[in-house]
């Protein structure tokens, strides 16, 4: 079972993994975005620590809709309103319970990906950060947090190849082609975040 804890230990590792790859973000988005990725993710995750550590909420919902919450309101451009949307609507799906089981906070966190979707009108395919979280949401539906990241990383790097159909990138047509999308790539952090805590919560457990 997760309790509130393990939410919190999740998005601290976000933070710290955002704060060291925030300049590779950063330079990512250079040739195809607004050259910000990085730096908002990076203002939005440290007030999302910030706030968790300042005043804890003490169920998982409540701590994925205060940081989705954070989020829209600390971070510019696309990145707040889709990363705050996917921890809200996640975290409205699992309610209020004191612990969640692996399978239902799955089922959230699928939940919040379609959320990201509708908001964002994409598609896996379309170069965006729904191609590292919809293989990553699949993967997760069997337990698996470890195949969960490499479907993640995964679906990251497969953005190279493809032509960006949303978002500022998309106004790039081909020339969007050969570059890996930022939005995927911090997708991608997210999740392996997410398999690095649930890895240390088992070892703790053992």
């Amino acid at each position: 079972m997760l309790d509130a804890d393990f939410f919190r230990r999740w998005l601290t590792a976000t933070a710290a993994a955002v704060d060291r790859e925030a300049d590779r973000l950063t330079e990512l988005d250079s040739p195809i975005g607004d050259a910000d990725h990085g730096s908002n993710l990076q203002r939005g995750f440290n007030a999302v620590r910030a706030t968790l550590d300042k005043d804890a909420p003490d169920t998982p919902g409540a701590v994925l809709t205060t940081a989705g919450r954070q989020l829209i309101s600390t971070v510019g451009g696309a990145s707040g309103p889709l990363y705050g949307t996917l921890l809200r609507k996640t975290g409205k799906a699992l309610g209020d319970a004191a612990e969640v089981g692996e399978a239902d906070f799955a089922q959230a966190l699928k939940a919040g990906v379609d959320a990201v979707a509708a908001l964002g009108g994409a598609a896996p395919g379309d170069k965006t950060m729904l191609d590292a979280l919809v293989p990553a949401v699949e993967a997760l539906a069997d337990g698996d947090f470890a195949a969960a990241r490499a479907a993640a990383e995964h679906g990251a790097e497969a953005t190279i190849p493809l032509q960006a159909h949303k978002g500022r990138a998309s106004y790039l047509g081909e020339r969007s082609i050969g570059h890996k999308d930022p939005g995927a790539t911090s997708s991608a952090l997210l999740i392996a975040a997410l398999a690095e805590t649930a890895n240390a919560e088992a070892g703790a457990g053992a």
